[in-house]
């Protein structure tokens, strides 16, 4: 149960981001906004963890801070597979995924009181 009300809220958070930075992220429904919820989470669980191994030096070189263009490039990403969700570019989608990380962290700690 906890699962579907995360993917939801993350649906929700999609759609907020959307209207917060609606120069560089675009959703469609919220249709849409489910789908790339999902997407964005499959991409974070299967493509993430390779990229991340892949770049450790230069994820140290850089004191993590690489990990936040890993973060933005699976937002992107997931923009190019699907219709209804749009990125302008790498530099909304750095903006977007930090938007979406921060709501991320907001429903992980009211999710975590349920």
């Amino acid at each position: 149960m906890k699962l579907i009300l995360k993917w939801l809220l993350s649906a929700g958070a999609l759609l907020a981001v959307a209207y917060i930075y609606s120069s560089g992220v675009t959703v469609a429904s919220f249709g849409s906004a489910l789908l790339a919820a999902l997407v964005i989470g499959l991409l974070n669980m299967l493509v993430r963890p390779v990229l991340v191994l892949l770049t450790i030096p230069i994820t140290l070189v850089t004191l993590g801070l690489f990990l936040f263009v890993i973060n933005a490039l699976m937002f992107w990403s997931a923009s190019g597979l699907l219709s209804g969700f749009h990125v302008n570019g790498f530099w909304a989608a750095l903006i977007g995924s930090l938007i979406y990380s921060a709501l991320g962290l907001v429903i992980d700690g009211v999710l975590e009181r349920i």
